[in-house]
């Protein structure tokens, strides 16, 4: 363990964070459009900015979202089960990230985390992070950070690409891609399909929750489950700087729960989840001179419509009544049989966003734009009246203004201002402002402080379930709560020469009105339900908690030669909460669930063209955590997991393109064996190994009709 500890701190010491491209000299000149909602090269971008590049996905050849952000980039950790990735950002759950596919929110909500798995790695470009509050450009939720996932866009005449990728645990992993251009139309169509046999750390119940030992229950750490996806994306160019686009997807996932013969593993029925999306727009470049610089002035428009169902699938017969006769009998039964697909809530969103960035006298750059929102939940168990709605609308501005002090200094002013409405919260202005000092071409000053706001979803304030976990668990909702606030603070340092490129970052988030699930005394639920469930516990959402997350974020990269990259990052973290005692009617001192002080990951890659038709790549990539705090339950026990990944490519020709990976993931076959029920500190199920195969043919150039427009060919010599 001294060993392994020595060689991640050398590493760390020496590395290089998931900021850069690991392989071009002009990787700061990746241009990035997260921060600000305009497009800036990565070293001069205003604010704080991390990016996963091309190169580093390939490189590390991820299984998923999840496993790439927790392999590339120290502040992220994840604690997968049915209920979704269990996603945290510098201490922050998921409820306060924000996650966008090329700037448009994703929709899955899955118990309050969002469903990772909506995303296909294969079709991932690269990941830019910006941490702290952004609610000033990006709205709600966007209290943490925000992550914008920027798909690969296809221009080819013709593409078809196939990936099919296997692994231990019956992992199997599949993208199929389709592309064409023909003239000014242009379609992409992705599938997608995932599937895990899904494992299990141990066999042990937690004793606390059981009357008598457990040591052969059939509950897994994370079950089997198999998911699929079918996207569409069309683009037509209608005019020269006009484009529009339409786009949709439809979506499908089973978890699969397997039963076994004690209370607390029985398992009546499966999870199934459907999701469809559908959305349409289109870009308007207006001046012909900024389209060469890739910053044009230009007007957006994008209207969105996303769904997302959740069902219990029975896989036995069972029954539930909806309340107690005077002996303590269920007066009406409900009876549920083998097949049965039971609805238990349909999110629906609607959105509209209408933007215009435009360049102003004397290095101004202005953007502005309106949004609209309605959100439907339909949930005829689990809502008070079946159904809840709410509708949130906004104007936002912001100003960009930079400035040549000498010929060696230069600086950048970045304000915005948010003005957010919402149908029972009424109005809130949410500020933002960010500043940049350069210092010739090796250093760059950065400073932010912006405010965040929340308004409570519908299902926080009126979804109510029965949770069955060896005992009943009633969980409510709250009418009464508030909005969420904050106050994030950062400054950074960026320093870059010869190859060598090191970023310190601290930051303060302040959060005011959290809202979380508190343990409350049964009298204090409805007496209805507390006749009807007769609860062991009965837990409901309040704004009982505020807190703060402050700490240190570390990166340093160097590039030793052509061949030669070694790269990590660190995170220091802690938090001060506050959370209510309900027993003794008073506020206490506690932490962030899942909360780690440290967390760091290293990778050292090496690659090598060895000939015109085969390129070789290898890289030793790790991550650790230190002890992940918890409220109850017990704490998370602090790990190391190391990787291998090798790549090997062969080009053989300008449109056939083959390609190997293989590895082998947790070298030390790490595992949490802490009892079932209890928060782990990772899920990973040991050593496990990858192989994955891509077989890509791409024409390379756009198609055209021919006279007759009979036939497609080939167009070599036409203006495109």
């Amino acid at each position: 363990m001294r060993l392994k500890l020595a060689i991640g701190l050398w590493l760390l010491a020496v590395g290089a964070s998931a900021q850069t491209d690991i392989w071009r000299s002009d990787s700061l000149q990746e241009v990035v459009v997260t921060g600000t909602g305009t497009q800036h090269l990565l070293k001069n971008a205003p604010v704080q900015t991390e990016v996963i590049t091309h190169r580093m996905l390939k490189d590390y050849g991820g299984r998923s979202l999840e496993d790439i952000l927790a392999g590339l980039t120290a502040s992220f950790s994840f604690s997968e089960d049915d209920m979704g990735s269990q996603m945290q950002l510098n201490g922050l759950g998921n409820d306060y990230i924000l996650i966008l596919i090329d700037g448009k929110r994703i929709h899955g909500d899955v118990g309050g985390q969002n469903d990772l798995s909506l995303i296909d790695p294969q079709n991932i470009e690269k990941i830019e992070i910006v941490k702290g509050a952004s609610s000033a450009l990006y709205g709600s939720d966007a209290i943490a950070g925000v992550i914008n996932i920027i798909t690969k866009k296809h221009n080819e005449g013709l593409l078809v690409e196939n990936t099919t990728r296997g692994g231990s645990y019956g992992d199997l992993r599949q993208h199929n891609g389709l592309g064409f251009a023909i003239g000014k139309l242009k379609s992409y169509t992705n599938f997608q399909l995932q599937h895990s046999d899904g494992w299990q750390n141990t066999a042990t119940e937690d004793p606390s929750r059981t009357e008598y030992l457990i040591e052969d229950s059939q509950n897994k750490t994370v079950n089997r489950h198999t998911n699929w996806q079918v996207s569409e994306r069309l683009t037509f160019d209608l005019l020269k700087n006009l484009e529009l686009y339409a786009e949709g997807s439809t979506y499908w996932k089973r978890i699969y729960r397997p039963s076994g013969k004690y209370p607390i593993d029985m398992k009546f029925y499966d999870l199934e989840y459907r999701n469809q999306s559908l959305a349409a727009g289109g870009v308007w470049k207006l001046n012909k001179t900024m389209v060469s610089t890739n910053r044009p002035d230009q007007v957006t428009l994008d209207v969105n419509w996303d769904r997302h169902a959740y069902y219990y699938y029975y896989t036995a017969e069972w029954a539930m009544g909806d309340g107690l006769d005077q002996h303590g009998n269920f007066t009406t039964y409900y009876p549920y049989f083998r097949d049965d697909k039971v609805l238990q809530s349909d999110q629906r969103r609607t959105m509209a966003h209408l933007k215009g960035i435009f360049s102003l006298p004397y290095n101004n750059r202005l953007s502005g734009g309106l949004e609209w929102r309605y959100d439907y939940l339909e949930a005829p168990m689990r809502v008070e009246e079946g159904k809840a709605t709410d509708h949130t609308e906004a104007a936002y501005v912001q100003d960009e203004f930079s400035h040549a002090l000498s010929s060696k200094l230069s600086a950048n002013i970045t304000g915005g201002l948010r003005l957010n409405h919402n149908g029972q919260f009424g109005y809130r202005l949410t500020p933002k402002i960010s500043g940049m000092l350069s210092i010739g071409e090796n250093i760059r000053l950065r400073a932010t402080w912006s405010q965040g706001f929340k308004t409570p979803t519908p299902k926080e304030q009126h979804y109510r379930y029965v949770k069955y976990m060896g005992g009943t668990y009633l969980y409510l909702g709250n009418e009464d709560l508030k909005p969420q606030t904050s106050n994030y603070y950062a400054v950074s340092g960026e320093y870059n020469w010869e190859g060598l490129n090191v970023t310190v970052t601290g930051y303060l988030n302040h959060v005011d009105n959290m809202i979380t699930l508190v343990t409350i005394p049964n009298t204090q639920a409805p007496a209805e339900y507390i006749a009807t469930y007769d609860p062991m516990k009965t837990r409901q959402y309040k704004n009982l908690e505020s807190a703060k997350t402050k700490g240190v974020d570390v990166s340093v990269r160097f590039r030793l030669n052509r061949d030669w990259m070694l790269g990590g990052s660190y995170s220091y973290l802690d938090t001060d909460a506050k959370k209510y005692d309900a027993t003794h009617d008073r506020l206490v001192d506690v932490v962030i669930d899942g909360m780690a002080h440290h967390k760091g990951s290293w990778f050292a890659t090496w690659n090598h063209d060895v000939s015109k038709s085969y390129h070789l790549g290898a890289g030793i990539y790790g991550r650790m955590s230190s002890k992940r705090y918890y409220q109850i339950d017990g704490d998370g026990k602090g790990y190391q997991i190391w990787r291998i990944a090798t790549n090997h490519e062969f080009p053989v020709s300008k449109k056939w393109l083959f390609r190997l990976e293989a590895g082998i993931d947790n070298i030390f076959n790490y595992v949490d064996r802490t009892y079932h029920g209890l928060h782990l500190g990772t899920t990973t199920p040991g050593r496990t190994i990858y192989g994955t195969l891509t077989v890509r043919f791409s024409q390379g150039k756009k198609l055209r009709f021919s006279n007759n427009k009979s036939n497609v060919k080939s167009s070599n010599n036409e203006e495109d």
